[in-house]
Formats: structure tokens, C-alpha cells, sequence
């Protein structure tokens, strides 16, 4: 079983007139591609992924799957529901377009206990067993979080289960799983502390700023593995007002409306209820944009 590790890309979901733009996302994967990243990630949260439809998220990942072939970079593919049935389709799915790998974000509403975060993780893994599987907390937008303790019984009992995106924002919770579980693939879920997490035993990113940026996402994560750490650092810090001004609004609106701005997507559109980002934030971003070099597809 080859996991997944390195920068990841939480892909963006192009829409034209309403539907998928399947001919902007291939393209958009190919420039992940000649930029380094090491995997993309379609149908995440980033993508849209709870007001995409099935056959939509089978598209996404045929087209990654697709893109991907015969180069170094893998599909971590979205696989998650707050329903644990949807989530057991959604992953075989994922496997059947031939996916490297899955992450599943936590139950989002249903408020689940940690047993019933375990047994729902535990059923979703276990349906794909071949399939290399990461956890993913994000408790600002799920409003449950996977303490530290469910992953690592998880991680202990599931053989599938090999790591997780941590988006607590807590650089306290990454040290504790690998001080517990050294050999846990943690990835920073959180663009602003990519480095701190790598620099304390991180093994890779999943990052939404990179589907801007990713030739300093990958060279930072690069930077950092290799042991670079003051480079990795100074990568980080030039990217901060690019990874704060990302998140004024509900990721992924201004993440969309940078790719836009750029001329990487023809049209910004989302789905309901996400909408265009205000006046005054648009001209806050077009104006941290200026401080970059965009590279185009």
C-alpha cells in the first residue's frame, strides 16, 4: 500500500452556466502538475464537494485519475458525508476511478460521539481496504472534532487508516498524535501553519492557497522535508498575507475569486448558498495578489 504524503492541492470545482467545466479542471490539474505538487485533491470540501452531485464527484476524480497517469502525482481523493452509508459509497467510488488514496472530513451536524466517530471511520476504511486512508478534522466547519485519542485508536486498529488533515489550528494537537504515534502521516489543514507543522513532524499539506500558488507551496514543503526549515520559513512568511486574505470569507470564495482575478477560470461561479465575495473584499485580495508572481496554466 504506497501512501500519499508531500504538498496537496484541495482542488477548486470550476463551474460554467451552472454545470462542471470539465475541460477548466483538467487544465487546472495539469498546472498542479508542472508545479510540483505532489497530489491533487478533488471533491473536498475546497471543491464544493456538499452541493456537488454523484455523478460530479465520479467526473472530478475520472478526470484526475486522468490527468494524472504517467506523471509523479497522485489523487487523494475526497471520499466524506455526514451520512456513514454515503460516505462507504462515495469511497468505493473513489476506488473504482482508480484513486491513490482518500480522506474523509468528519460528520458535519450530526454531532457524533467519539465512539461513534470511530465506528463511522472504522465502517468507511474498512469498505475499501486496500485503499490508503486519511482522517480529516476541521471542526470550525464540522463542529465535532476527532480528539487526539479516537485517531490514534483508529490509526492502532484500522491498517488502512495511515494519517489525517489536521485543521484544528493547533500546533498542540499535531505535537501530542506524534508524540503518541510517531510513524502518523499529519498534514497541516491549515495554510498559514504549514511550516510550524512541518518543522514538528508533519509529512505533508493539504493546502487551499496552492491551487493559487503551488510552486511555493511544493518548495516549501520540499524545503521543509529535506531539513531546509529556514528557507520552509521564509517561503511561509511570504506567503501570509496571501494565506490570510484567503480565508476573510468562507473558503473556498476567495480562493475562487483569486483563480478568477488571475485568469486561471473563465467564469466565478458557485453554488448555492456560497455567493460572490463583497466589493471590499474583492479589492483587499486584487490587492495582496499584486505582492505574487501567478503563473499561468
Amino acid at each position: 500500500m504506497e501512501i500519499v504524503t508531500g504538498s496537496t492541492t484541495a482542488l477548486i470545482t470550476p463551474f460554467k452556466n451552472g454545470k462542471l467545466d470539465e475541460t477548466a479542471y483538467a487544465n487546472l490539474i495539469k498546472r498542479q502538475i508542472n508545479n510540483g505538487i505532489d497530489a491533487v485533491c478533488p471533491v473536498g470540501t475546497t471543491g464544493e464537494s456538499a452541493t456537488l452531485t454523484y455523478d460530479e464527484d465520479r467526473i472530478c476524480m475520472e478526470i484526475a485519475v486522468a490527468v494524472c497517469k504517467g506523471t509523479k502525482t497522485k489523487v487523494l481523493a475526497g471520499a466524506g458525508s455526514n451520512s456513514t452509508a454515503e460516505a462507504i459509497e462515495a469511497a468505493k467510488t473513489a476506488q473504482k476511478c482508480g484513486v491513490d488514496a482518500i480522506f474523509s472530513v468528519a460528520p458535519y451536524y450530526n454531532k457524533p460521539s467519539q465512539e461513534g466517530l470511530y465506528q463511522h471511520y472504522k465502517a468507511i476504511a474498512s469498505s475499501v481496504p486496500e485503499l490508503p486512508f486519511m482522517l480529516y478534522n476541521v471542526p470550525g466547519r464540522t463542529v465535532v472534532d476527532i480528539t487526539a485519542d479516537t485517531v490514534i485508536r483508529l490509526f492502532d486498529d484500522v491498517k488502512n487508516i495511515y494519517g489525517i488533515k489536521e485543521a484544528t489550528g493547533s500546533i498542540e494537537r499535531t505535537i501530542e498524535l506524534l508524540s503518541r504515534r510517531p510513524e502518523l502521516k499529519v498534514f497541516s489543514g491549515d495554510d498559514a501553519i504549514d511550516y510550524p507543522i512541518l518543522a514538528n513532524g508533519g509529512s505533508g499539506i493539504t493546502s487551499v492557497t496552492s491551487n493559487l500558488l503551488p510552486d511555493l507551496k511544493s518548495q516549501l514543503v520540499r524545503d521543509a522535508l529535506s531539513g531546509n526549515f529556514a528557507d520552509a520559513k521564509a517561503l511561509n512568511d511570504i506567503l501570509f498575507p496571501i494565506n490570510k486574505v484567503l480565508f476573510i470569507e468562507s473558503n473556498p470564495v476567495m480562493i475562487k475569486a483569486a483563480m478568477y482575478i488571475a485568469g486561471l477560470i473563465d467564469t466565478l461561479e458557485y453554488r448555492l448558498p456560497l455567493v460572490h465575495p463583497s466589493a471590499e473584499n474583492m479589492k483587499k485580495l486584487e490587492l495582496v495578489m499584486k505582492n505574487y508572481e501567478i503563473k499561468g496554466l
